[in-house]
């Protein structure tokens, strides 16, 4: 299935400079082009569709290529970078355990694994407790669907080993991940599909317009899905694809209904964990504690580290050596997804989040009036935004407007990623959780002055 690359023909821009923003050149630079070209020639063409800027360095807020551009990063490379770019902490932290020589451990016992693993401790509220770190987030959301099937069939055998997620999910691009994830095109190379995972939709509130609690059991019902037959229910605390929480209520009626019937109840936190929302995890607007939570990206400040938090009974159902994983806690990983936290807590970018909450919301609904009606449906929460790019009055997406509003954006100086969500078509605002509200307010009025041009 093709999928859209931006152009690699160099476009005059005008001139942009600004304390936190330069463009100096044309888009792309044409002395990265032909770099750019020997990665589409040598790489999966799956590689190929972010903006075709040469990242280099950056710092703080600010992402620079090697040819003197500066951005205002409104993408947190996925939003991965909550402490910013280049943070002294976990360069330090990484250097230092390079220099100590230790770079690899496997399952043996480090200090670092220990300290972060205290570190984490100390983010979790009851009933969790105990700490898998993995690699990456879909490994950690695979964990959590093998540990859902285990429970279930160690407490209602093995007819209880369906796996409930949502219209629209997405949990990673390993196998379990995609099958619980609810996106039809992604798991076309599946071919048939396991009919143990099932998806109801989501209450977004846009594309799911009636949030109660009983379309989740009817549409089970629909399925013919038996309750008791269910061994967990996974969702994003909030959709990647348009940043609405999931509505408390609903989250509460989940938590008792889980309760009942004796299900997990699973949050996918990779994007919404560790202050990106605001809140330390995205669970704690909702008045609910999970059972597991999966968490990644801005765990670690950048490397490649993830973690499922679990309760006690779940997190011992395995023995010794039968739940691990190569790289986990990998020292370096570990020091910088340590330093990265201690960060986070130590200049309360949690509560830096919630404070620019409020600018984030204004300054999407003013881009979403500058776009006339363009833009279908705008969501915040924390730091993290969504503009949904629709026909007018519908919920059908219009990737070409996302697409050319990326584009317009980079070429004056914000950096985001390439469009995402539910046909190509929502595009996503999310800066690291250092960002200050000038440099916030700044980006947002780039991207108010090229929607109103769209």
């Amino acid at each position: 299935m093709a999928t859209k690359q931006f152009s690699l023909v160099p476009e005059a821009v005008e001139p942009v400079k600004t304390a936190n923003r330069t463009i100096q050149t044309a888009i792309p630079v044409p002395e990265s082009v032909e770099l750019l070209t020997r990665l589409r020639d040598q790489e999966p063409r799956s590689m190929g569709g972010q903006p075709p800027i040469v990242w280099h360095h950056g710092e703080g807020a600010i992402v620079c290529d090697p040819y003197g551009n500066r951005w205002i990063d409104f993408s947190s490379g996925v939003l991965v970078t909550s402490v910013g770019h280049g943070h002294p902490a976990v360069v330090k932290a990484i250097a230092d355990m390079a220099k100590q020589g230790l770079y690899h451990a496997y399952g043996f016992p480090t200090d670092v694994r220990r300290r972060l693993i205290e570190e984490l401790s100390s983010w979790l509220p009851a009933p969790l407790k105990r700490i898998f770190l993995l690699t990456t987030g879909a490994e950690a959301t695979e964990c959590c669907i093998k540990l859902a099937r285990t429970h279930g069939q160690t407490v209602g055998g093995n007819r209880k080993s369906v796996l409930v997620s949502f219209d629209n999910a997405f949990h990673g691009r390993t196998m379990g991940a995609q099958l619980a994830g609810g996106w039809a095109g992604q798991k076309a190379w599946l071919g048939e599909l396991d009919t143990r995972f099932v998806q109801v939709p989501f209450p977004d509130g846009f594309r799911q317009k009636d949030t109660r609690f009983c379309v989740f059991e009817e549409a089970l019902a629909g399925k013919g899905v038996y309750p008791d037959d269910v061994c967990g229910v996974m969702s994003e605390t909030y959709q990647g694809c348009n940043a609405t929480l999931m509505p408390a209520e609903y989250a509460q009626a989940l938590r008792a209904w889980c309760n009942k019937h004796k299900a997990l109840m699973i949050f996918d936190e990779v994007q919404a964990g560790f202050g990106r929302t605001g809140a330390p995890f995205g669970f704690s607007h909702l008045g609910v504690v999970p059972d597991l939570a999966a968490c990644g990206k801005g765990i670690s400040g950048g490397m490649p580290l993830a973690a499922v938090l679990g309760t006690d009974e779940l997190m011992s159902m395995y023995g010794p050596g039968e739940m691990t994983s190569t790289h986990s806690a990998n020292p370096i990983c570990a020091a910088a997804a340590l330093a990265n936290l201690k960060v986070i807590r130590e200049e309360r970018l949690v509560e830096n989040a919630a404070r620019l909450a409020p600018v984030l919301a204004a300054g999407l609904t003013r881009i979403q009036k500058a776009a006339g009606d363009k833009i279908g449906h705008i969501a915040a929460t924390g730091l993290v935004g969504a503009l949904q790019f629709t026909k007018p009055g519908t919920t059908e997406p219009v990737p070409e407007l996302a697409w050319e509003m990326v584009l317009r954006a980079v070429q004056k100086g914000v950096m985001l990623f390439a469009p995402v969500g539910v046909g190509g078509a929502a595009v996503k605002v999310n800066p690291p959780l250092l960002i200050n509200g000038e440099a916030l307010d700044e980006g947002l009025s780039v991207l108010e002055f090229v929607a109103r041009r769209l």
